[in-house]
């Protein structure tokens, strides 16, 4: 999402900052463009959030070190890792003098496992997993700064995002799915495929944090998803119509950990910020598909 969200905004007129463990791979592509400044560091390291901050305006926050699925299993370093170091970087943005803070949270893991047909940002939280347990902490804490030093912020509860240039791994099933399709592997589904998600388009979810930097209204967290639900099944259906593969599946056992429906109530960003989920799923999906097809890895040689 990141790499994404430093096109939106150059191509707007913005002057970029990123600070990243593993620099993203931008100024090849831009020939050089001086509008994107990379530093290379970590998030427990004060000296590079203070370097990232300094005489910044907005500041995206976009840094998870742990995934739903993992983070149950130690819990300290996702408190140690995530929470707190969001307080460093909230200390040295508030000494720096940053008027906004962009913060992506989590639609699919704050609710939890509330027998509910779509959430609205109102709605109780009760996450099942330390990874949401952690996002919300992090809301509060940025309600807190803006109380105490008027330091303004919008959290974005975004649900499951999928797009171009996401990294392979254990977070962003879409991803993981396709990957395995280009190698003629079988997709492993955990539990029976009827697991339902909102699935978002990585450029809409861009577009709705780019508006939240501009917004001056009183609320301070929107819902980013479709407001569609899909089971896995649907999904790889779908991959299926698109690939023209009779793709293979491998069911495993359920995960306690994932939730049988995440759907996001996106009435709120529609009407606070004009913002729309512009791009339908199956759109999305085939550009996503496209673009892996061009960029993956060549296979070893024999």
């Amino acid at each position: 999402m990141g790499a994404h969200l430093v096109d939106r905004l150059v191509a707007d007129g913005n002057p970029v900052r990123i600070l990243d463990k593993v620099p993203i791979d931008l100024r090849s592509r831009r020939q050089g463009a001086a509008a994107v400044q990379e530093l290379a560091g970590d998030f427990a390291d004060l000296s590079a959030i203070d370097a990232a901050v300094k005489e910044i305006d907005v500041a995206y926050h976009l840094v998870s070190t742990t995934i739903p699925a993992t983070s149950n299993v130690d819990p300290v370093f996702d408190l140690q890792s995530n929470l707190i170091g969001t307080l460093s970087f909230l200390k040295s943005a508030q000494a720096a003098g940053v008027k906004k803070i962009i913060f992506v949270s989590s639609g699919g893991t704050v609710y939890g496992n509330a027998p509910s047909q779509s959430f609205k940002e109102t709605d109780p939280t009760d996450p099942i997993c330390s990874y949401g347990i952690v996002k919300l902490a992090i809301e509060k804490y940025l309600a807190l700064y803006e109380y105490l030093y008027g330091l303004r912020f919008i959290s974005f509860r975004v649900s499951n995002a999928f797009g171009e240039k996401q990294r392979p791994g254990p977070q962003g099933v879409i991803s993981a799915f396709i990957q395995k399709a280009l190698k003629g592997l079988p997709l492993e589904v955990w539990g029976d495929g009827s697991v339902v998600r909102d699935y978002v388009y990585v450029h809409d979810v861009v577009d709705g944090l780019v508006r939240g930097s501009e917004y001056e209204g009183p609320c301070r967290i929107f819902n980013v998803g479709s407001g569609t639900g899909r089971s896995l099944n649907e999904v790889i259906g779908a991959l299926r119509l698109i690939t023209g593969e009779p793709i293979k599946c491998v069911y495993k056992e359920s995960r306690p950990v994932d939730v049988p429906r995440s759907v996001l109530d996106v009435s709120l960003i529609k009407r606070e910020l004009a913002w729309i989920p512009r791009v339908d799923f199956s759109t999305a999906l085939a550009r996503t598909w496209d673009w892996f097809q061009k960029h993956q890895e060549p296979a070893p040689p024999t």
